[in-house]
């Protein structure tokens, strides 16, 4: 009974080494983001890669994404409409709607759903390169791995965050009017006149700029995890593919909802 209760108590040089670690982590990813964001600016540019990138990340998210999108903006018609009935404000459907997929939902589910479908496979494409010697043979043969195989992920991001988002919020706007207009009754004029009224520039723009966020933290984030993946103490080889994406994936989501908190309180 004692061996467990001590078991179950962390010590001070435990908590120590735990936080010497953590500290150590954010220096290892701060400097990579440093070093794959110079060589992303600088030239020379990899614009066929940067290509390939834009096609895996953006062109193959695109049935997801519009999906999301879809369907995202027909149960917000459908809740908002229940809720503003109520106060007898069913006018401003439009402009809820709108206001809540530009500045909120779109970049976020967005991200979200490009996290899981693109960023896993980035983590886990650079985990079996590092596993396999791929990445210290590009090293061997004087190539920079980092410009090679980072930099164009980081550019094709945040090319196709944006314009990922942009279609997010017009197929979910689209959705929006399908449930509010067409089967909820609400007057089509009123729906369109309210919308434009009531979305500025200013809050498409602050989507954007999320999104772009997001791009960033994303792609740092899930290429790090795999770039870093025979670093893991947890497992090696296969084991650690597995372990570099799921946490990969796990923390992109949460950073994504943490810095979506930050950027709204100085957005608004």
């Amino acid at each position: 009974m004692a061996d467990e209760s001590e078991r179950s108590v962390i010590s001070p040089a435990r908590l120590g080494r735990l936080c010497i670690e953590t500290v150590g982590e954010m220096g290892r990813i701060s400097l990579f983001l440093g070093n794959v964001f110079v060589k992303t600016v600088m030239p020379p540019y990899a614009f066929r890669r940067i290509l390939q990138q834009v096609h895996f990340i953006g062109m193959k998210s695109l049935f997801v994404v519009a999906l999301t999108g879809l369907f995202t903006g027909m149960v917000l018609g459908l809740q908002l409409y229940y809720v503003l009935v109520r106060f007898g404000s069913e006018t401003v459907l439009g402009v809820a709607v709108a206001l809540s997929l530009v500045r909120e939902l779109g970049p976020v589910l967005t991200a979200l759903m490009v996290t899981g479908r693109a960023g896993s496979s980035m983590a886990a494409e650079l985990g079996i390169m590092r596993i396999s010697e791929q990445i210290d043979a590009l090293d061997t043969m004087n190539i920079d791995p980092v410009r090679y195989l980072v930099s164009p992920r980081l550019a094709a991001c945040i090319i196709c965050f944006p314009l990922l988002t942009a279609i997010f919020d017009v197929i979910g706007i689209i959705g929006g009017y399908l449930t509010g207009v067409l089967l909820l009754g609400t007057n089509s004029g009123t729906f369109i006149w309210r919308m434009e009224a009531g979305v500025t520039a200013q809050d498409v723009f602050g989507g954007f700029y999320k999104s772009i966020v997001f791009a960033i933290i994303v792609c740092i984030i899930c290429c790090y995890q795999g770039y870093y993946t025979h670093l893991r103490r947890e497992g090696f080889g296969a084991r650690g593919v597995s372990l570099s994406t799921t946490t990969a994936v796990v923390m992109s989501s949460v950073l994504i909802l943490v810095s979506d908190y930050v950027l709204t309180s100085f957005l608004l």
